[in-house]
């Protein structure tokens, strides 16, 4: 699977820019740039997307702060379960089905997630409800800062590799 997503011309692009180069040989942010990285921005931003068109196809009746925050919570909930299946797949390499380790992870990652949910929510009341600062505007910066804490937790807390060696399969035939 990595070598087919290394191999998209999206994924080519990306460590072909000349930003992403510098990055990746700048002591500090070279340690960021690689497959994982790459894959995490392209699925945060097509969850973005998702979470952005859910949010604006919902029906207003009146632009108060009960529908901003209804709208918010269900573009959420959609782009949450997009966002599970490929951050568990593509972009942190976790394989395993097992009914425990599927736990741990979606309950996890729904936890992490509720956080940023809070915020999200949170911000675009004050900015959007209280302020009356520009909605789209307001929720792509929104978006931005939920990304950076999403994949903070993602990488340290959720989908964190073991450093311990693997058992051995039951299913597995000894030679």
């Amino acid at each position: 699977m990595k070598e087919k997503i290394c191999g998209m011309k999206l994924f080519r692009m990306i460590s072909g820019l000349k930003l992403w180069k510098w990055a990746s040989s700048h002591p500090f942010f070279g340690k960021f740039c690689n497959y994982e990285m790459i894959t995490y921005i392209i699925c945060g931003v097509l969850t973005t997307i998702v979470n952005y068109v859910v949010y604006f196809l919902m029906p207003r009746f009146e632009s108060n702060n009960f529908d901003i925050a209804l709208a918010n919570v269900v573009a959420w909930t959609v782009a949450v379960i997009f966002a599970y299946f490929v951050n568990k797949i593509f972009v942190f390499d976790s394989l395993s089905w097992d009914k425990k380790t599927v736990a741990r992870e979606f309950t996890s990652f729904i936890t992490a997630r509720l956080l940023s949910l809070g915020f999200d929510t949170l911000f675009l009341i004050v900015t959007v409800g209280y302020l009356k600062w520009n909605e789209p505007a307001m929720k792509l910066l929104s978006n931005v800062f939920v990304l950076i804490m999403n994949y903070i937790a993602s990488k340290f807390l959720i989908f964190k590799k073991n450093d311990a060696p693997a058992e051995p399969d039951d299913t597995e035939v000894e030679q």
